[in-house]
Formats: structure tokens, C-alpha cells, sequence
């Protein structure tokens, strides 16, 4: 009889309606059943399939000990075919609450919703790693697949959701993740370039910019294909006119005054969002500055609320809604078992012209 510690022994109820059995087969060559595990840890078969299962009752330098062997081990369970109309997945935001994040849900439920699947919302707390309380949750759940947005995986968590056969997709990705990760994304290098390009071809010379955070691959995407239009066009960039914002209105709004009641004010503004674009109409109005007649201002994301500002809002089209929808089409076919064609997808963007650009002094 193998030992067990009283914290193991003290528990052990059925596992909740719906989850899933850990499978004993083996997960592929080589790779020993949870009984085989078992037996190398001199614990019980019930207590592997508990931790695999995500359940509370067990002790946790036992649960450290089982992880750490499925790791070595390379343990992954066999995926189960799943009937038609179940399952939910996890959409788990580096940020909830703005329109943005609404644009990237719509896209992703009417997707889930044509493959039969419900969608359940996580947030992160403005944090690109989930904490420990997001992934114990998750594998006590747990979800047919993970949807990360703006967020990554450390090592050992990605590993801890592999072998549940938990597949992850991540949206607009904050760094390069891992190479077996699918991710989902716009170009935002060419975005960032053809707000640059359009200012610069209307005559402005003393472009500023207020980017996204420094810490998220877009942001840097974006100014760098900023800096490649004036590189192209031949026109210094002043970096006094670079500013780190936050994608909010709040953030564009301030960044906004700072740089417009200097003594060589810019002309044009392009802001990395349109929130922080916002920010800055509302800043220049407070300075008596007409926009586009006194600044021009170009935003980023094309959110439906800037049809509706005066003036209508230039920007670059980021399809948030479609990015939503195919990452969750290419997360649902891993759950059914099909490779995607690809694991990097990044949809075009497109500079949308309205009312807020015009040449300097217009």
C-alpha cells in the first residue's frame, strides 16, 4: 500500500458534475500513466487525477511534487472528444472595461457562438502575467481552452495547462511568446507608418507622438513604424515630441497639455489609441487650439465612438472584432483537434480619414 499523507487522505469527495476524468493511457510514447506517476511518488492514483483536475484538497508540497512530475515527465491527457454545444472558454484581459476590450468581446462571442461554445470573462488587473489565483481557478474549472489578451504565460503555467490539454491562443500579444503559441494580432508597424505618412504628406514637420505603454509590443510597433516615416520622408523627429501614455483618455489628455503649452508646440498629435486621441481634442480645446485648424490629430483603433466626436476622428482601422473571432475559430480548432495553418496571424490595418487632419495653419 502506498503512503499518503493526512491532508491527502482527509478529502476526498467525488470530483465535481462535469470534470473531466484524468486519463491513465499514456499521453504519448514514452510518457508514463498517471498510475506509474503515482506510484513514483508513493501517492495514490485519486491524488494525481485531484491536482490534474485542479481540486483544493490536497496538501500542497504534495501538489508542488505531482506538478513538478508531470513537468519532468512531459505528461499530457488525452484530449476528450467534446459533444456539440459545450464547454465554455476563458477570455482573460490584461485589462477590462474599456470600448476597446468590448470591440475584442463582440468578435470573440459571436464566434463561440457559432461553434455552439459560451465565453467567460476573466481580468487580469492590468497585469501580463496572470497570477496564481487566475490559474487555480482555471484548472478547477476548467475551460475548453484560454484566450489571453495583452498577456502572456510563464513556463510553468503554460505547462500546467498543456498537460490538462488546455489550449492557449493569445490576442495582440504583449512580448514574443512562446513558439508553439498561437497568437492573433494587427500590423501595427504599418499602422503606426501610415498615420506618420499622412501627416508629414499634409506638410506637418513637427509631429508629436503619444504612444501606448513601452511594455506592450504594439506600442513599440507603432513608433517604430512612426519613426520609419520620418526616416522615409527625410524629416528629424524631435524626441521631445515622444511621449509614454497609458491608451487612456485620462493619459492622452495629460500628456496632451504638457506638450501643447510649450513654446514650440507641435502641430499634429498622433496618439497610439483613440482614448489618449480623446484626451488630446479635449486638451487643445482647453487651450482655445481649434482641431484640425490649429492641431491635427490622428488616433488609433477606429472605435465606433469616433464617428460620433466633433470632429470625427482620423485613425488607423484596428480590426479588434475579427481579431477576436479568429483567434477563437483557431482556439476551438485545437480543442477539436485541427493544427492551424498558421500560429501567427496578423490582420491588416488602414488609415480611415475623416475631420480631425487638415495642413498646419488651415
Amino acid at each position: 500500500m502506498t503512503s499518503q499523507t493526512t491532508a491527502e487522505i482527509a478529502a476526498e469527495p467525488p470530483a465535481p458534475a462535469g470534470t473531466p476524468p484524468a486519463s491513465p493511457e499514456r499521453s504519448g510514447p514514452g510518457v508514463p500513466t498517471i498510475a506509474a506517476i503515482a506510484r513514483e511518488l508513493g501517492v495514490s492514483v485519486p491524488t494525481v487525477s485531484k491536482v490534474l483536475n485542479g481540486r483544493a484538497d490536497v496538501a500542497p508540497a504534495t501538489r508542488a511534487r505531482v506538478e513538478e512530475a508531470l513537468r519532468r515527465h512531459r505528461y499530457r491527457r488525452r484530449p476528450s472528444r467534446r459533444p456539440a454545444g459545450t464547454g465554455l472558454v476563458d477570455l482573460a484581459f490584461h485589462e477590462l472595461g474599456s470600448m476597446w476590450s468590448m470591440e475584442i468581446i463582440r468578435g470573440v462571442e459571436a464566434a463561440a457562438a457559432r461553434r455552439g461554445t459560451s465565453v467567460i470573462l476573466s481580468d487580469l488587473s492590468g497585469s501580463h502575467r496572470p497570477p496564481r489565483t487566475w490559474l487555480e481557478t482555471t484548472l478547477a474549472r476548467p475551460p475548453l481552452g484560454v484566450l489571453l489578451v495583452a498577456a502572456q504565460l510563464d513556463p510553468a503555467q503554460q505547462h500546467r495547462l498543456v498537460s490538462r490539454s488546455i489550449p492557449v491562443v493569445v490576442i495582440d500579444t504583449d512580448g514574443e511568446p512562446p513558439a508553439d503559441v498561437p497568437t492573433v494580432g494587427s500590423d501595427n508597424w504599418a499602422g503606426g507608418l501610415a498615420a506618420a505618412r499622412h501627416l508629414l504628406q499634409l506638410g506637418h514637420r513637427r509631429v508629436a507622438a503619444i504612444s501606448g505603454p513601452s511594455d506592450m509590443l504594439c506600442s513599440r510597433a507603432r513608433m517604430d513604424g512612426f519613426r520609419s516615416a520620418h526616416a522615409e520622408a527625410g524629416v528629424p523627429l524631435d524626441p521631445a515630441l515622444v511621449r509614454e501614455g497609458d491608451f487612456t483618455q485620462e493619459g492622452g489628455y495629460a500628456q496632451a497639455l504638457d506638450l501643447l503649452r510649450g513654446p514650440d508646440r507641435p502641430t499634429a498629435v498622433f496618439a497610439g489609441s483613440d482614448l489618449q486621441a480623446l484626451g488630446v481634442v479635449r486638451a487643445a480645446r482647453e487651450l482655445g487650439l481649434g482641431v484640425p485648424e490649429d492641431l491635427s490629430v490622428v488616433g488609433y483603433d477606429d472605435l465606433p465612438i469616433v464617428e460620433w466626436t466633433a470632429p470625427r476622428l482620423t485613425t488607423v482601422r484596428q480590426p479588434l472584432a475579427d481579431m477576436g473571432a479568429l483567434a477563437t475559430s483557431m482556439l476551438l480548432d485545437l480543442v477539436d483537434g485541427r493544427t492551424p495553418a498558421t500560429l501567427r496571424v496578423n490582420l491588416a490595418t488602414e488609415l480611415v480619414l475623416r475631420e480631425s487632419t487638415a495642413p498646419p495653419g488651415a
